[in-house]
């Protein structure tokens, strides 16, 4: 089963020189911008329960595909089609309220993620316990360092329940002790066939260790799609 595909998807985004000419461009065709194509003519499906490690150079359109597949942004041509709930570990306090407390936070991440209440409820000792904030759990999350947040929003993320994982360098999260017990909490997703995870790193031996399949893109353009070491080895004659 197919749980993401990408059919011809073209995405380029209009550079401004400021704020000022880029409300007049949504007005005005004539207005000078510099066009940036991050995404030409992708084509690719992932399987449910695939582990795929996205590799490039900065700028090769990485981000932008996260992007399509999380909703944040919308191709100019083409289709994207996803199939499932989908959780990314990227901006990890985004989404908090800086008065509510950790624990109203959970509530409120989850409900932005589809997760009822209900489900909330039975996933809620678990988040606490994982985030390790000891009574800061009751606190507003405005006393909260940007580590305790990080900390918070990981837990919610990876005991989300969901279809697909999006990981973006983000298993750097708090000291050594804590750092370590993300990865093995990524090492246990990843072996489960249910989730699919889609990593996005410049660490090849990560990408090794989370994935069996790489896709490289560059400027846009899809320049392989396999096996992860195989990929690696690509990767590395490119770059």
């Amino acid at each position: 089963m197919n749980i993401i595909e990408f059919d011809n998807v073209y995405k380029m985004y209009k550079l401004y020189k400021n704020d000022k000419k880029r409300l007049l461009g949504l007005f005005l065709k004539k207005v000078k911008c510099t066009k940036k194509i991050a995404s030409n003519y992708l084509t690719f499906k992932i399987k449910k329960g695939d582990r795929v490690a996205f590799m490039g150079p900065n700028g090769a359109g990485k981000s932008t595909v996260l992007k399509l597949i999380t909703g944040v942004c919308f191709p100019n041509e083409g289709n994207v089609k996803v199939e499932g709930r989908v959780a990314a570990l990227l901006e990890l306090s985004a989404g908090f309220d800086n008065e509510f407390t950790g624990r109203e936070n959970i509530y409120l991440k989850c409900q932005l993620l589809g997760i009822s209440k209900k489900e909330t409820k039975k996933l809620e000792k678990q988040i606490i316990d994982f985030a390790d904030i000891g009574p800061y759990i009751d606190q507003p999350i405005r006393t909260y360092s940007s580590g305790m947040r990080a900390r918070l929003g990981f837990s919610i993320i990876v005991h989300s329940k969901s279809d697909i994982l999006i990981i973006d360098e983000a298993l750097s999260v708090g000291d050594k002790a804590f750092k370590d017990k993300c990865v093995t909490k990524i090492r246990e997703i990843c072996a489960s066939d249910n989730i699919t995870v889609l990593f996005v790193t410049h660490s090849l031996p990560m990408a090794r260790e989370f994935c069996t399949r790489g896709i490289i893109l560059n400027k846009g353009h899809m320049v392989f799609d396999g096996d992860i070491d195989e990929a690696i080895d690509e990767y590395n004659r490119l770059f």
